[in-house]
């Protein structure tokens, strides 16, 4: 299985959502192009914080994956981050995986 790995901001927010999604989309189109099956993993071991903007974009970005029928992972998120996501209920939406 060959993962498609995007590096998240420290700050995944207003600010850096739009270049974010971009990554993200293209490793999504990096992905579909592959005959074999691929996760998109998305790192967030130096993302120290997240916005409502954040995970909203976050939440797109799995609907777009879960369209072309692809998971998304993501990786290393702080206990912080992991709070958010169960407290928004959105923990259910990714595979949370620890950092490698």
């Amino acid at each position: 299985m060959d993962d498609v790995i995007v590096q998240a901001p420290q700050h995944l927010g207003v600010q850096t959502r739009a270049a974010f999604r971009d990554d993200v989309l293209a490793a999504l189109a990096q992905l579909a192009a592959g005959a074999a099956p691929g996760r998109l993993v998305i790192d967030l071991g130096l993302t120290q914080r997240i916005d409502s903007a954040g995970l909203g974009t976050l939440v797109m970005l799995q609907l777009r994956a879960s369209e072309r029928k692809r998971s998304v992972v993501l990786r290393g998120a702080s206990e912080e981050i992991r709070f958010l996501l169960l407290m928004t209920k959105l923990e259910e939406r990714f595979v949370i995986e620890p950092r490698p």
